[in-house]
């Protein structure tokens, strides 16, 4: 089975998303269900249908499809995607700790994601261990410190992170 994305295959994922509507995402569910049932276990339009649940709230359908998909082996920056959405569908789930499990995959597999981050800030402030997610975002921000007025702050505040990544040592 292959997991390459043709040059069509892109341009009908693409449409998909141009007629997205979140408001009503039942259309948009169809259309990658029906995108799907042409190419079946393609794992990135297996993705691509947990997202449209996902978008639709319907996050125990979501979760089926991302674990489906990275069963059948995703790479490269679907892959991270599908980790970061993943993670976050298991947050709104509630399953705080395996949310954490997915995203330090994903941070360890996509060290410089800034989006891994961010998702795993969410968790963690969920799992109310606000100082760690404080210090993920912070992170994130530090940076990119050429595009923020941060400017000299940004070293202090990248140790103003680690030390509450650190659990606020004396």
């Amino acid at each position: 089975m292959t997991t390459d994305v043709t040059p069509e295959l892109a341009e009908a994922i693409r449409r998909g998303y141009d007629q997205r509507d979140r408001a009503n995402m039942a259309p948009t569910i169809a259309y990658f269900q029906a995108l799907l049932a042409e190419h079946p276990d393609h794992p990135v339009l297996v993705f691509e249908v947990g997202g449209a649940y996902d978008s639709a709230g319907q996050e125990d359908t979501a979760r089926g499809y991302y674990e489906r998909a990275l069963a059948l082996g995703l790479h490269g920056d679907v892959l991270r995607r599908c980790l970061c959405q993943y993670a976050s569908t298991l947050r709104w789930l509630g399953e705080l700790d395996e949310s954490l499990a997915v995203l330090d995959r994903a941070r360890t597999e996509f060290p410089d994601s800034d989006a891994v981050r961010v998702f795993r800030a969410l968790t963690l402030n969920d799992a109310r261990r606000p100082d760690e997610a404080v210090a993920e975002l912070l992170t994130v921000v530090t940076g990119h410190d050429e595009v923020t007025d941060l400017g000299r702050w940004s070293v202090g505040l990248r140790g103003v992170a680690q030390w509450r990544a650190e659990g606020r040592p004396e």
